[in-house]
């Protein structure tokens, strides 16, 4: 069984599982509104072999919510306390969708520290348009909802799986307007930043090795593409899996605990 603990960012207390031992630790953090239950499933497969540390972001879950704005700097923040809090040497981060721009910076700030990176389910190539337009309606008080829902719906397309279900309309729809406002506004800043993980990526130096691993699109340009990336630069791999949700941690724990282990053995 892990421990819950908590570390001190900026006087708030962030809240994290500490599971397991062995180096390289993981460091699992969850998307823009969403909590660490998430990793469930996939921790107990990976924590018999390597330390996991499972964060709540500021205002999420049993992390402490700040008094004013916040943003991908404070969530950066806060991850930094949970390596510090936790005396974590040689981290490899588990990042699902947008909390990969934490792991790039935590990459950029850390270096070497940081070994590895794991990508679960993340659009790593430049947002099409109706992506960006969703970010923006997010950021809408008039339209939040309706967007929110249109996102809900096309996530849980044909799924039966009442655990991912429960999740997605429970966990996540448990956050309000000001939330997925804020996570709006964040993965917005990065994309027009870097243009693309892939981009902002490739500026590291020296570049992490990465993994990602992803179920959706099933569109096989996606894949095609990410696939050319990869003969480019040998430090990037990429891996569909054969699932049907953008959620591989909560509907394949088994088979991506398996990749991970791999990819850090």
């Amino acid at each position: 069984m892990g421990r819950l603990l908590y570390a001190l960012s900026s006087g708030l207390k962030i809240a994290y599982e500490d599971h397991g031992r062995g180096e390289p630790e993981l460091l699992f953090m969850p998307g823009w509104c969403d909590n660490r239950t998430q990793y469930r499933d996939l921790v107990p497969f990976c924590s018999s072999r390597s330390r996991c540390l499972v964060i709540d972001w500021p205002g999420h879950g049993e992390s402490d919510t700040p008094a004013v704005d916040f943003g991908e700097k404070e969530l950066v923040a806060a991850a930094m306390s949970v390596i510090e809090g936790s005396g974590a040497r040689r981290i490899v981060t588990v990042s699902t969708a947008h909390a990969g721009w934490v792991a790039i910076e935590l990459r950029r700030q850390l270096l070497e520290k940081i070994q590895k990176l794991v990508l679960l389910d993340w659009l790593v190539l430049e947002p099409p348009q109706p992506f960006l337009e969703a970010l923006r309606g997010l950021q809408s008080r008039e339209h939040w909802e309706r967007v929110r829902e249109s996102l809900f719906s096309m996530w849980l397309s044909g799924v039966v799986d009442d655990r991912i279900v429960q999740h997605v309309r429970g966990e996540m729809g448990s956050y309000g307007f000001e939330m997925w406002a804020r996570a709006g506004r964040e993965i917005s800043a990065s994309y027009e930043r870097f243009g693309s993980p892939l981009k902002a990526l490739s500026e590291l130096e020296p570049p992490p090795h990465v993994l990602h691993l992803f179920s959706l699109p099933k569109d096989e340009a996606y894949l095609r593409a990410q696939n050319e990336f990869a003969k480019n630069h040998q430090w990037f791999s990429v891996y569909r899996l054969d699932a049907n949700t953008h959620f591989p941690a909560l509907e394949e724990p088994k088979t991506v605990s398996a990749f991970i282990n791999d990819f850090i053995s």
